[in-house]
């Protein structure tokens, strides 16, 4: 599957609108109308597409904006920022920082919602399972996980301020004067 076919399905999910969730179990049942092989070709793009944003700015991003984030907790952060569509997620990438121009990020600086969507990871197993009654094959090996030496303490406002300013403004305490 091409990148633009990845996101072409996600697209025609989203169009139904809702939650993430919701986008989710519309890619599955997109997903699952297709071929065996294009099913499998969707999750390795998928795979190719959290690796690339298995970056530690991102990283930084899902925690200020989610108020914490585990390993797992940034996977889902993930799945639903791959829910939110192709501009959004390759802006995400690019500059996490973009984050905090989406209304829904602003809103949660004073809601307090998070957002994680691990239905949206699912999608392929649970698509290849519904066309084929079967498991999804699975690659042997274990892709490879980004180089994350850069990381820095996301607890530190300062350091936040300057990497993630947007943000920061948004989800770290202001400054004590």
């Amino acid at each position: 599957m091409r990148t633009d076919e990845f996101w072409q399905l996600i697209d025609s999910a989203r169009s139904g609108g809702g939650e993430p969730d919701a986008i989710a179990a519309r890619a599955v049942a997109l997903l699952a109308a297709r071929d065996p092989e294009e099913i499998i070709g969707y999750a390795r793009h998928q795979q190719r597409v959290l690796t690339a944003s298995y970056r530690v700015d991102l990283w930084g991003a899902a925690y200020l904006i989610n108020g914490g984030a585990s390993d797992d907790g940034f996977e889902y952060f993930r799945g639903w920022l791959m829910a939110q569509g192709r501009e959004v997620f390759a802006r995400a990438v690019a500059e996490p920082d973009s984050l905090a121009d989406l209304p829904r990020v602003r809103s949660a600086s004073l809601s307090g919602e998070e957002f994680e969507c691990e239905d949206m990871l699912a999608v392929p197993w649970d698509a290849y399972r519904k066309a084929t009654a079967t498991e999804l094959p699975t690659d042997r090996e274990s892709p490879p996980v980004p180089d994350l030496n850069d990381f820095w303490d996301f607890d530190d406002a300062d350091e936040a301020r300057r990497r993630l300013p947007k943000l920061a403004a948004l989800f770290v305490e202001p400054p004590q004067e």
